[in-house]
């Protein structure tokens, strides 16, 4: 069993991160914020996906002007996922010009390294803390490696040059990632912004280097803390990547928020697959149940048709299309498992030990598919139209095992 750390619970709208409150599951857009539609449209996508707060640029004049517009319109088409202001260089700026836009962002995030450089830095994030405060809004610290507060090494480096034995320089780097956030927030904490309103994050690019500067950052605070691997890559490295280093933390207890940061295949700019892996993760680790999974082989010899193959990916694709509507109406049918297996083999085993599942012919077996519900056979499907029988069979389960748990429809 994980237990988690306990950390300051901070409000996003009607979300709460920390506080013992579920790890939520945040996205960041890559269209245009001046382009309303293009935003709009994403956002959508991504929270019904599942993102529970969105990211988004807030880069220069136009982006500021486009957000109280953005969240307009999404409050008109009924979803209310806060949005989070990101800002760079020009933030105290923007929101100093644009009060609109300040008050209709859920949560402004903040990277010491970028908010001013000099003699320019405190007052500007000073002034950007004041209007979190002004507005009653939440701010994340967020503090990247490939943007680091300069000054924050510079001094730590001066220190380390004076001792008898210095520490390396990638730990002076990862310490000065650690002390850029904390000194960041006890300086935002004097400035009146209560804990309650600050989460932290550091982020790295590299898995061990993400791990222990958490681990680190976790012993030496209690603020709430956002998990993410920064420029994790593409496809299956980005995965694989995230996966290894937010598993390990969040199995220790780490992390009250978490974000998949994958670059999107250009032949298809679909952001929604690092909700849907953020999703994985947290589910695979019993952390959070999002929609009903689907167990699978992986094929063998025995099973040299693809058909368990499709059969698997098109009822996986039709539990995610239907769970928004079941979500609605049957509590608990995201804990529901569904095994789609290809032979004798394992095929029974696994599906009495799913809620629900099939186990389909292997090479030279009898071309019948026996369909187990909660571990008793309740039928025997053969024939051309297997695959529609046992979607249909699934949607009955549902029915009759949750339905008895449904809840009123919730705007």
């Amino acid at each position: 069993m994980i237990v988690r750390k306990n950390t300051v619970g901070v409000k996003v709208g009607e979300v709460q991160i920390g506080g013992g409150a579920p790890i939520v599951v945040q996205s960041m857009t890559n269209t245009d914020t001046a382009d309303v539609a293009s935003t709009v449209q994403q956002v959508l996508e991504l929270a019904r996906a599942g993102s529970e707060l969105v990211r988004i640029t807030v880069n220069n004049e136009e982006s500021a002007a486009a957000v109280p517009l953005i969240r307009e319109q999404l409050d008109k088409k009924g979803c209310a996922v806060p949005l989070i202001g990101d800002f760079h260089f020009n933030g105290h700026k923007l929101l100093e010009r644009y009060p609109a836009c300040a008050e209709a962002l859920g949560k402004y995030r903040i990277n010491p390294g970028n908010v001013g450089r000099g003699s320019k830095r405190d007052p500007q994030f000073a002034q950007m803390i004041e209007f979190a405060c002004r507005y009653d809004k939440p701010v994340r610290i967020g503090v990247n490696w490939g943007s680091l507060d300069q000054a924050v090494l510079a001094r730590l480096l001066d220190e380390n040059a004076t001792r008898p034995e210095p520490e390396p320089l990638e730990a002076v780097m990862k310490e000065a990632v650690i002390a850029s956030a904390l000194e960041s927030a006890s300086k935002a904490v004097e400035l009146g912004l209560s804990k309650n309103r600050i989460v932290i994050s550091c982020k790295l690019s590299r898995v061990q280097d993400l791990i222990s500067v958490y681990q680190s950052l976790s012993a030496r605070c209690d603020y709430a803390l956002h998990l993410g691997l920064t420029e994790a890559g593409m496809g299956s490295k980005g995965i694989v990547a995230s996966t290894a280093a937010l598993a390990v933390l969040l199995q220790q207890g780490i992390g009250d928020t978490i974000r998949i940061s994958l670059t999107p295949d250009p032949a298809d700019n679909d952001r929604t697959r690092e909700v849907i892996v953020a999703q994985e993760i947290l589910q695979t680790l019993g952390l959070r149940s999002f929609l009903p999974l689907v167990t699978a082989c992986p094929g063998c010899g025995r099973t040299t048709s693809t058909y368990f193959q499709q059969l698997a990916q098109d009822i996986q694709s039709y539990l995610r299309h239907k769970m928004p509507e079941w979500k609605k109406r049957y509590r608990g049918v995201e804990e529901m498992q569904v095994a789609v297996m290809g032979c004798v083999v394992n095929g029974p085993g696994e599906s009495k030990h799913s809620h629900i599942g099939i186990s389909l012919p292997g090479t030279g077996e009898d071309p019948v598919a026996p369909v187990y519900e909660d571990g008793v056979k309740t039928v025997t499907l053969k024939g051309e139209h297997i695959a529609e029988e046992f979607q249909a069979l699934v949607e009955r389960y549902v029915e009759s095992h949750y339905g008895s748990r449904s809840q009123p429809l919730v705007d």
